[in-house]
């Protein structure tokens, strides 16, 4: 596999999470890459290639950052109604 520049990376991250509107976690868990180098990929390096572009990935971002403590809420909820499935299914 071609290995691609810091840039081109930085473009296609930021594309992915636009057109997905996918978290800076998940987009990093996707592409095998930290969550730092997704940031700084999206946030900085990104602002000095394509102004244009950062500005868009930022409004996702920071739409994502303004839901996270609903998914979160959300995932603790769907916790425990699975851990009360469980038990109501053993009986105990």
């Amino acid at each position: 596999m071609k290995k691609i520049s810091i840039e081109d990376r930085a473009i296609f991250l930021a594309h992915y999470i636009i057109e997905t509107k996918d978290t800076v976690r998940s987009t990093a868990k996707k592409f095998g890459v930290s969550k730092s180098t997704v940031h700084k990929d999206v946030s900085d390096r990104l602002l000095k290639i394509n102004p244009i572009l950062a500005k868009e990935v930022r409004e996702i971002l920071d739409e994502n950052k303004a839901e996270r403590h609903l998914r979160g809420g959300m995932a603790t909820k769907l916790k425990y109604l699975n851990e009360k499935k469980e038990h109501n299914v053993s009986g105990f």
